[in-house]
């Protein structure tokens, strides 16, 4: 499914709603085997007599959420703008909470605010291909690229 999107996505074509159709079909069929593989545990009359849910595996709840979210999982299917992974998101994140590990924290919510305005700004010259050095003596000159 990655390798379609991505080889749609550097032809510039649209995405094919019956190739899309297959591919649910297959992870509609990979989550059938999923479930017939981890079962719902059976209870036990000990088990019967507490309040809540029964407690499952971790890989049943892994595929109850796959159930669930299957839109979701699938958007990049549908939509080219989204992408397969969330690796960016988590590079967007990352300075942060490595200045919080090693910092501990910001002195102040102000602080916090500046640098994530400043991080933003370099993040979204980044992704627009522009060279980050220009960008910030730009800014600094009160003239900012992107506003």
């Amino acid at each position: 499914m990655k390798k379609y999107t991505d080889e749609c996505r550097e032809m510039e074509i649209s995405i094919d709603q019956e190739k899309v159709r297959e591919f649910e079909k297959i992870y509609d069929a990979i989550m059938q085997e999923g479930i017939e593989e981890n079962p719902p545990p059976k209870t036990s009359k000990a088990q019967v007599k507490k309040k809540g849910r029964t407690a499952q595996t971790k890989a049943k709840n892994l595929l109850d959420r796959f159930i669930l979210h299957k839109e979701n999982i699938l958007r990049f299917l549908n939509n080219l703008r989204v992408s397969f992974d969330n690796n960016q998101a988590e590079r967007d994140i990352r300075m942060m909470k490595l200045q919080q590990k090693i910092s501990g924290t910001f002195r102040s919510i102000e602080g916090a605010v500046a640098f994530c305005r400043i991080r933003a700004y370099i993040s979204s010259i980044k992704k627009n291909g522009m060279n980050v050095m220009d960008a910030i003596l730009v800014a600094l000159n009160g003239a900012p690229l992107l506003s």
